[in-house]
């Protein structure tokens, strides 16, 4: 059955108890972003640091009391010059040394004793402080961000895949409950491989958090209230990042503000008790042919809205009894997985553009990132510009995609983001430091739109039965991206300048492929594979409102109401026909029986008339 028109309607459509869980929806996305973005904290470095002096590697003629503060540190450590004392060296003098000039030959050795460290981002203490993860032990820094984004590269393939099989719900409610014991357990780390491990584990299931009630929100919405429902849930996000340094600097320690994010993730297993804030989505039930569950959730729905689900004089022509005619009494769950997107051609074709599109939108914001590092070292500056940036950014899609299209303003979004990169990266060196952080602002901006608004797209074209799998292969690439950052950086940034070039020449290449994509702009969301194979790529320029359905690939026939292959649609179609008053013909009643000859009728008409 059609679900955007058959079904949701009769259930009281976008009504007051839908927006009811779309709001509590919203509180996960929260919770997620909280704990994501706090790695930012965990993982800086601080400005200043050098070696502990260590008195072994001095003379024993010296005595620390005739020196000043200053002057000992100036003794025990290198002095780089534009840079300060030596991060990662020390002076080792001969045991039986007298004269402390630098005329004196002098050894070079690395810290012994440890690191001191000024004040961390916000923190006093972090996950480079605590383990003295700099010099020699540097990458690790990026190894930790590498192990977290493939936790979520892990989690959104393989709890996207479960999202179809167990339902939003169950898949929500499993991945919330692990990442709340996973998150307590980071707190309780006592080395840097168990810290790794635990952040990769939780990761995967923060994945999975975000994915099922990404889904969840928008299988509840009507197209027109579909853009606005995601973008909401975008600007909880920026809240969190907003949020982040103000906990930041009230936690002062990095156990304290993982305690503190996780506290979100505890409360939302509320949701166990409460199962009427984030019920089962009732169009997954449907598309999986779950008679009985469907039939319960879609009373649960019409009755919250103030709608009635009741039989009538024909029950055959109510909604649930239209439903058990469709499915029959018998019918066994369907379940389907992205595997089975082998045998189609437009999903799978969607869904590898779409990723493509968020890989480079979130591979991409590394090379504008920089730039900024470049503008200014102070870390809020960076910190806060990219947060405003993501703020215009919902703001943009909110005021431009409805009206435009998605289609056209992803395609808007990858030019302006290709066209910055390029610009960068071929006039940085001719272009004067406010054009640089211009460019790399626009780029950033456009950048954040371009991996937001295909995430949005992609659930919107990807089929119910599929939809978590896909979804969730689509963000695994926009992690992929997000992890090449640190990759840059395992590197010393030894690669930034091939990265730059291979994300600015993927931007162009992206708007090409974005042409085949298309359009979902107040479209209902399709539910079978075969829906998502119907999708057709309107023209992009010149287009009629008549021709928006130009094949995509090949085209088919309109779908008719006799349908041979399903008998309990040929019936209800039948009997449609044959209650309508409007016949194209009538069934007249003879004037006399066929069966009887014509002498034999004369005579019965004479025997009235007597």
């Amino acid at each position: 059955m059609d679900y955007e028109t058959k079904v949701f309607p009769h259930t009281g459509g976008y009504g007051r108890y839908n927006r009811v869980v779309v709001v509590f929806s919203w509180f996960p996305n929260f919770a997620v972003m909280l704990n994501l973005f706090s790695d930012v904290f965990y993982t800086v470095i601080p400005d200043f640091y050098h070696c502990k002096p260590d008195p072994r590697l001095l003379p024993s003629a010296f005595l620390p009391s005739n020196f000043s503060r200053q002057g000992y540190l100036n003794l025990t450590i290198p002095w780089l010059n534009g840079s300060g004392l030596s991060h990662c060296e020390l002076f080792k003098y001969p045991p039986n040394a007298s004269d402390f000039s630098e005329k004196l030959s002098r050894q070079r050795v690395s810290c012994t004793v440890g690191w001191e460290y000024g004040q961390v981002a916000g923190l006093h203490s972090n996950f480079v402080t605590e383990w003295d993860l700099v010099c020699s032990d540097f990458w690790k820094i990026p190894l930790q961000h590498i192990c977290f984004m493939t936790g979520w590269i892990l989690g959104y393939i393989l709890l996207g895949t479960l999202c179809d099989w167990l339902g939003r719900r169950r898949c929500f409610l499993l991945s919330i409950s692990l990442s709340s014991l996973l998150g307590v357990a980071v707190c309780l780390s006592n080395s840097v491989v168990v810290f790794l491990l635990l952040r990769l584990s939780q990761g995967a299931m923060l994945a999975g958090v975000f994915l099922s009630s990404y889904i969840a929100r928008l299988e509840l919405c009507d197209p027109p209230h579909r853009l606005m429902v995601a973008m909401i849930s975008g600007f909880f996000a920026i809240f969190a990042e907003l949020l982040l340094p103000g906990l930041a600097v009230l936690c002062r320690d990095w156990p304290v503000l993982q305690a503190v994010a996780t506290v979100p993730l505890l409360l939302l297993l509320s949701y166990w008790c409460c199962a009427s804030v984030f019920p089962e989505s009732p169009r997954w039930l449907l598309a999986t042919a779950q008679i009985h569950q469907v039939k319960r959730s879609l009373q649960e729905f019409s009755g919250r809205n103030g709608v009635c689900l009741r039989d009538e004089i024909y029950p055959g022509e109510t909604l649930l009894s239209e439903i058990d005619s469709a499915y029959g009494e018998d019918c066994r769950p369907a379940y389907s997985s992205v595997l089975e997107l082998r045998r189609t051609r437009v999903i799978w074709k969607n869904c590898l553009i779409l990723s493509f599109t968020l890989f480079i939108g979130t591979g991409i914001q590394y090379c504008f990132t920089r730039n900024l590092h470049g503008y200014s070292s102070n870390f809020y500056f960076v910190y806060f510009l990219r947060v405003i940036t993501g703020a215009l950014a919902c703001i943009f899609i909110c005021l431009s995609v409805d009206h435009f299209g998605r289609r056209g303003m992803l395609l808007l979004s990858a030019i302006i983001t290709g066209l910055s990169s390029l610009l960068l990266l071929a006039l940085t060196q001719y272009l004067q430091g406010g054009l640089v952080l211009v460019l790399s602002v626009v780029g950033l901006l456009f950048s954040q739109a371009l991996a937001m608004l295909s995430a949005f797209f992609a659930c919107e074209v990807m089929p119910t039965v599929v939809r978590g799998g896909c979804l969730g292969l689509v963000l695994a690439a926009g992690c992929v991206g997000m992890a090449a950052s640190s990759l840059m950086e395992l590197q010393n940034n030894s690669g930034y300048f091939l990265h730059h070039v291979v994300f600015a020449s993927f931007a162009v290449l992206s708007v090409l492929c974005i042409m085949l994509l298309p359009e979902s702009k107040r479209k209902p969301l399709p539910d079978s594979l075969k829906d998502g194979e119907s999708q057709r790529r309107p023209s992009l320029f010149l287009s009629r409102p008549d021709r928006d359905n130009l094949p995509l690939l090949c085209a088919r026939p309109p779908s008719s109401d006799y349908n041979p292959d399903n008998y309990s649609r040929l019936v209800s179609a039948t009997r449609r026909m044959l209650t309508k008053d409007n016949l194209p013909y009538r069934t007249a009643v003879p004037t006399r029986s066929p069966l009887l000859s014509h002498s034999e009728t004369q005579g019965q008409e004479n025997e009235v008339i007597a």
